[in-house]
C-alpha cells in the first residue's frame, strides 16, 4: 500500500512539473504605478513591487492604494501582482508585518515574497509564498524542503549554472524562479553583511549602503598597489538574452527582471525586449505564457540603450570570465565609436552610430575616470557637444542616453486581448456573443425592427468594419461571424450599442473569472537540510527560531543585524574573483585551493582581506579590525 501512496505522489509531482513547464511567466519589476503599467503594456506576464514596509528595496516602497492599482491595471490582462516583503524581522515588527499581509491579500494580490522564515508562523491569508532569492536557494536539499513546508515558487540564487538549476528541477516540483537582467549582487544571495558591517546598514533589512559599488585601493601582503581607486567589486550587469531555451529546458519557469529601482523607460525596454525572445521560443517549443493579450510595441527594444554597466552572463554555463565592471559603477550604454580628431567645438567618431542633439554621451578621461556630456548637434559623424574637455583622439565614446529612443518610450505600446463576436438573430431583434481568447463569453441581446438587406455583401461588410471597431478598449476582434437567418440591414446605431454592450459586459466577465492562485503555509515536522545554524541563517525573531526547531535545528546564532561584532568575521562570499579579474591568478590556480590573500581599503579608511577559493573560483572577504 505504502508503494502504491508514493508511486500516486510521483505521478502526481511529474504531472504538476509537467503542466507548470507548459506555462513560462515573465516577471517585470515596478517601482511605481508608471514603471508597472509600462510592463503590462510591453508583455510583463507579471510584476512584483514592495510594499509599504519591509521590502529589500527600502527605496521602492508602495501604498496599499498603489498597490490596489496595480492590481486593478494587471486584472483584465491576467497579470499576476506579487508584493516582496523579503526583509529580516525584529519580534516587534511581526504583528505589523502581519497585518500588513492581509491588506495587501485584500488589495488583490497574487502572492507574497518571504525572507524571514519567522513569517510562516503567523496567521497568513491564503496567499501563494514565494521565498526571496534572500533565502539563498541554492541546493535541491534546500529548495525540496522550501516545497514540503508551502513555499509554491523558490526565487533561484542568481551564481547558480544551469547544472545546478537541473539538479533542483529533477527532485521538485515547486515553481522555479530565475533572474535574467539587471543588477547583480557581488555576493552570494542573502549572504553579504558588508554594509551592515561598515556602517549599520543592513542589506537583509532593506537598507544596503552599496559598499560594492565604491573605489577600493588593492594592495598585496607586501604593501605593494595593486589597483588604485577603482571600484573593484562592482559586477556588471546580468543578461542572459542568450540562454533562455537552456533556462526553459532545465526547467525555469518564471524569468525575472531585476530593477525595483529603474524608471518606465528602462521597464518598457527591457520587458519589450525579452517578450519578443520568449514568444519566439513559446511559439517553437510549443509552450505558452501566463497572462494574456498580444503586445504590439512603438519602438525596436535594445538591451544597449537602457542603464547597464555592460553585460555578463555570470557563469551560467560554469565558466564565468571577466564579470567586473572596476572602471566605473555607472551606466555606459551602447557602444557608438572611437574618437578620430577634435576642434574646439566638435569632434569626429569613426562609428556609423548616428547620434542626435539631446543625446547624452560618456568616455572615460586621461585619468579613467568616466565623464560625459550633451550631444548639441550632429552632422553625420562629426558632433558637436556641449563641451569637448577630456576628448582626444583614440577615446571610446558611449552614448548613454538616446533622446528620440526616450521619447519613443514614453508611449511604449498597447496590449488587447483577443476576441471573436458572433451576431445571432432573436425573436426581437438581435444578440452578440463576444468569446475572448481565455474562453470567457458575454451576450448582448437588443430589440430592433429587422429589415431584411438591400445589398447584402455591402451589409455584410458594414457589419463586420462596424463590430470590429473597438476603439480604446483592451480588445481587438479577430473575427466577426454572422449567424443570422438572413442578412439584415443593421442601423449603425444598433451596431454601435450591440457592441458597446458586449464589450462591457465581457470585461466585466474577465474580471470576476479572473484566476487567482491560492496557497497556504504547511505546519510540519520535515527536517530542515541542516542541524546548525550560523548568523548566516538569518534567524533574527523568536517565530524563525521556533520554525527552525520544530524542523529539527539543534543550535541557531542570532542573525548579524541582533548586534552581532563582525571584525575578522566573513561578511561576503562571492563567486567573483578580483585575481581573475586583474589576470593575477597564480599558474596552478586549478591544482590548489587558495592563493595569497588581498587587501581592499576604501577612501573611509575601512579595510578588508579577500581570501580566494581558487579552482571553483570565488572570495571570501573578511572586515579587518
Amino acid at each position: 500500500m505504502d508503494s502504491f501512496l508514493q508511486g500516486v505522489r510521483k505521478y502526481i509531482i511529474i504531472s504538476n512539473v509537467y503542466e507548470s513547464m507548459n506555462i513560462v511567466e515573465l516577471l517585470a519589476p515596478a517601482k511605481d504605478i508608471d514603471c508597472a503599467r509600462a510592463a503590462i503594456l510591453c508583455g510583463a506576464d507579471a510584476v512584483y513591487l514592495g510594499g509599504p514596509q519591509f521590502s529589500a528595496r527600502q527605496a521602492a516602497g508602495n501604498t496599499i492604494d498603489t498597490i490596489r492599482q496595480v492590481v486593478e491595471l494587471a486584472r483584465p490582462f491576467y497579470v499576476k501582482v506579487y508584493v516582496a516583503l523579503n526583509t529580516l524581522l525584529t519580534d516587534e515588527e511581526l504583528p505589523a508585518a502581519e497585518k500588513l499581509i492581509h491588506e495587501m491579500y485584500e488589495a488583490g494580490i497574487d502572492g507574497l515574497i518571504v525572507q524571514d522564515a519567522g513569517l510562516l508562523e503567523l496567521d497568513l491569508p491564503p496567499l501563494p509564498i514565494i521565498a526571496s532569492t534572500q533565502m539563498n536557494n541554492t541546493t535541491a536539499e534546500k529548495v525540496k524542503f522550501l516545497e514540503a513546508v508551502g513555499f509554491s515558487r523558490a526565487i533561484l540564487a542568481r551564481e547558480l549554472t544551469l547544472s545546478q538549476i537541473k539538479k533542483i528541477r529533477q527532485q521538485t516540483s515547486i515553481e522555479l524562479e530565475c533572474f535574467i537582467h539587471g543588477a547583480l549582487c557581488v555576493g552570494l544571495s542573502g549572504q553579504c553583511y558588508l554594509s551592515y558591517a561598515l556602517g549599520g546598514r543592513s542589506g537583509n533589512r532593506g537598507r544596503c549602503a552599496q559598499p560594492c559599488r565604491k573605489r577600493y585601493t588593492v594592495f598585496d601582503l607586501s604593501g605593494d598597489e595593486v589597483l588604485k581607486d577603482k571600484y573593484a567589486l562592482s559586477l556588471k550587469d546580468l543578461n542572459l538574452s542568450d540562454h533562455l531555451e537552456s533556462l526553459i529546458d532545465a526547467g525555469v519557469t518564471s524569468f525575472k527582471i531585476e530593477g525595483r529601482l529603474k524608471d518606465a523607460a528602462y521597464v518598457a525596454n527591457v520587458v519589450g525586449f525579452y517578450r519578443r525572445q520568449l514568444d519566439a521560443l513559446l511559439e517553437k517549443k510549443g509552450l505558452r505564457k501566463s497572462s494574456s493579450g498580444r503586445t504590439e510595441l512603438n519602438f525596436e527594444p535594445d538591451l544597449c540603450k537602457s542603464f547597464n554597466r555592460g553585460f555578463t552572463d555570470y557563469g551560467v554555463k560554469g565558466a564565468a570570465e571577466n564579470l567586473g565592471s572596476v572602471a566605473t559603477p555607472k551606466s555606459t550604454g551602447e557602444f557608438v565609436g572611437t574618437v578620430q580628431s577634435v576642434r574646439r567645438d566638435s569632434f569626429v567618431l569613426d562609428g556609423g552610430v548616428q547620434l542626435h542633439s539631446g543625446d547624452g554621451i560618456c568616455f572615460f578621461d586621461a585619468e579613467g575616470e568616466l565623464a560625459g556630456t550633451t550631444v548639441n548637434q550632429a552632422d553625420g559623424r562629426t558632433v558637436f557637444p556641449q563641451k569637448t574637455e577630456h576628448l582626444r583622439p583614440g577615446v571610446k565614446v558611449w552614448r548613454n542616453y538616446d533622446h528620440l529612443f526616450g521619447k519613443q518610450l514614453q508611449k511604449p505600446g498597447e496590449r488587447n486581448i483577443a476576441i471573436t463576436l458572433t451576431l445571432k438573430e432573436t425573436a426581437h431583434g438581435a444578440a452578440l456573443l463576444g468569446t475572448d481568447e481565455d474562453g470567457n463569453e458575454a451576450v448582448f441581446e437588443m430589440a430592433f425592427d429587422k429589415q431584411p438587406a438591400q445589398k447584402i455583401e455591402q451589409a455584410r461588410q458594414t457589419i463586420t468594419t462596424q463590430l470590429q471597431k473597438l476603439g480604446n478598449t483592451i480588445f481587438e476582434c479577430g473575427q466577426v461571424r454572422i449567424e443570422t437567418e438572413q442578412m439584415y440591414f443593421f442601423p449603425a446605431s444598433v451596431l454601435n450599442a450591440l457592441r458597446r454592450g458586449v464589450v462591457e459586459k465581457l470585461l466585466e466577465t474577465r474580471l470576476q473569472n479572473r484566476p487567482r492562485p491560492n496557497g497556504a503555509v504547511i505546519r510540519n515536522d520535515v527536517p530542515y537540510p541542516e542541524k546548525t545554524l550560523t548568523f548566516t541563517g538569518n534567524v533574527l525573531n523568536e517565530k524563525a527560531k521556533a520554525f527552525y526547531r520544530r524542523h529539527g535545528v539543534e543550535k541557531i546564532e542570532p542573525a548579524a543585524e541582533s548586534g552581532r561584532n563582525l571584525d575578522d568575521e566573513c561578511v561576503m562570499v562571492t563567486k567573483y574573483c578580483l585575481r581573475k579579474q586583474l589576470s593575477l591568478c597564480p599558474k596552478d590556480a586549478n591544482d590548489i585551493d587558495t592563493a595569497e590573500p588581498l587587501l581592499l581599503e576604501d577612501d573611509e579608511g575601512h579595510l578588508l582581506r579577500a581570501e580566494f577559493r581558487c579552482g571553483r573560483c570565488g572570495m571570501e572577504i573578511y572586515l579587518v579590525k
